[in-house]
This record gives structure tokens, sequence and C-alpha cells, in this order.
């Protein structure tokens, strides 16, 4: 069994794992993240993927997800324990975090703006992520939006970008250079892989205003249409791709409302994700 300390600000994880596959993939995705056991004064999660038990763990073996004692998840085949491990970190984060409202969204930075993209499963949002994060953004976070209750400030969670089917191809394209795990295969989302995106350890702790709400749809072969949301139907899907909206009560209302007030709500069909690029940059964010 390995244990790793694996800082991922505003948390510290500790990890602990008897799977080769997970600890190549996170000494690979994680890097200067990733430290030997008790180098982090404090940890947040324990989290452990590990072999079932008995002669599973000799035919067909399968991993399974602790969070502390607590496992969430039926096991999984061991190709999958990477991908097991990195949802069961989103499961932990949407499951235990109260300090922070939660929307499952895309987030990324530019000229210390920040910008939502909540989208459902399809929409290209994590293609679109990662095009991103290597073109000169600051990920913030692939799969969920940590806000400051009581204002429109976005918080960094910068964690590997996870791709899927098609998109896998276009990445290891687009980024040659860039660190991916190992596939995990016909999982329930399909293939799935994850990259490490480039963060520098200044912009770990950087917090932002959120500036604009895309909620983006692709559309193969479309050219790009842009609609304004008023903030009723802007309030409306962002409330929707809440994890702990309900939970914080009036806090998370008003929290959701000051974002939607202050912040530009479009909805973005696209095919490229050049056009959705250039438009942000050229019309939506001020670079003072």
């Amino acid at each position: 069994m390995k244990t790793f300390d694996v800082l991922l600000p505003p948390f510290n994880f500790r990890i602990s794992t008897d799977i080769p596959s997970v600890v190549e993939n996170l000494q690979s995705i994680y890097k200067q993240q990733l430290f030997a056991e008790n180098t982090l004064p404090f940890i947040d999660y324990h989290l452990r993927v590990v072999f079932t038990n008995g002669l599973r763990k000799w035919v067909k073996p399968q991993a399974r997800f602790f969070c502390d004692q607590h496992e969430p998840f039926k096991p999984l085949n061991e190709s999958q324990a990477f991908a097991m491990l990195e949802w069961g970190m989103n499961w932990a984060i949407a499951s235990y975090e109260m300090r922070h409202v939660i929307i499952h969204s895309g987030v990324l930075a530019k000229h210390n703006q920040a910008v939502l993209f909540p989208a459902p499963p399809g929409s290209g949002k994590s293609t679109m992520t990662a095009h991103l994060a290597f073109n000169g953004w600051q990920l913030f976070s692939d799969e969920m939006a940590l806000i400051k209750p009581g204002t429109n400030i976005v918080t960094p969670f910068a964690r590997p970008i996870c791709l899927k089917n098609q998109s896998i191809t276009l990445a290891r394209k687009w980024f040659p250079e860039a660190s991916f795990s190992s596939i995990a295969k016909d999982t329930h989302k399909g293939d799935v892989i994850h990259v490490a995106p480039p963060v520098s350890e200044t912009t770990l702790f950087a917090d932002a205003p959120i500036k604009a709400i895309v909620f983006p749809m692709y559309s193969a072969d479309s050219d790009i249409d842009i609609v304004a949301l008023d903030q009723a139907q802007a309030m409306h899907h962002l409330a929707d791709n809440a994890f702990n909206f309900s939970v914080l009560g009036c806090e998370g209302f008003s929290t959701l409302c000051n974002v939607v007030e202050h912040a530009q709500c479009l909805q973005i069909r696209y095919s490229d994700v050049n056009d959705v690029q250039e438009f942000l940059e050229q019309d939506i964010l001020v670079h003072e």
C-alpha cells in the first residue's frame, strides 16, 4: 500500500492505494502537487482506491473507492481505478463541502476575470475547458465552481481535465506535450482519459470575480450563435447545476442571485472552440 499527500487548494487530500496503475497516474498527472505521506500539516479528505479482496484480486480484478470508511460506489474494473479516484474526489467535495456554493461547471479565467461554463454531458464543456487551459487561460476547474458565499468570487480548484471518446483524439493532437493518464475504457461515460493542465503555483490560490456565465451547446458544422439570457433564465439554469444549493438555503440562493446580477449570461451554440475563445476575449473580458 502506498500513500500520498496531494495539495489541491483549497483542499488537501491523503490518498492510499495498492493498485500500481493508480500510483503511476498520480505521479504522472499531479507531479509537483504530490508529496510523501504526512508532508501536509492538515488533511481534509482521506481517500483509498484498493483492490477487492479474495479471488477477485486475481481473476478479473476490481477496484474499490473509500472516503474514510464510506464506500459510495460499486467496484469497477481495475483499468478504471484512476478515473474512479478522480470521480471519487469530485463526489467527496460535492457531498461534504459547505464553505462554498458549488456549481457543476467548468471555470476558467483570463485577466483576473472568471467565466463559468455550466453544461450537461455532451455539450463539449470539457473539450472547451482543455482548449482554453492550453491557450492562455487559467484553469480553475473542469468540474465545479467553488463560489464564496454572498459574493461573485470563485476560488480555484485546479484538477486534471476529464475527456471522453472523440475528445481524447482531439486533445492528443492539440496538446502532444501534455501529460495524459491511461485510458479507462468502457466506463458509463465511454472511454475516459484525464489530462494535466498547465498550472503554476502563483495561480493556485488566486480568486477571481465571475465576469460571465456561458452555457455552451456543441453543434457540429454550425456557425457560432450567441443568445443573451435574462437573469431569470440564467438563475434557473444555474440552480439546476448547483450541488449544495438547497442545503445552504437562503445563503445559497442569495449567492446565485449575486453571481447572476454581476455577470453577463449567455447561451452559445458552436462547432469551433476557437470561435468561442475569440468572442470571449474580444467582447466579454476587459484587459485593463
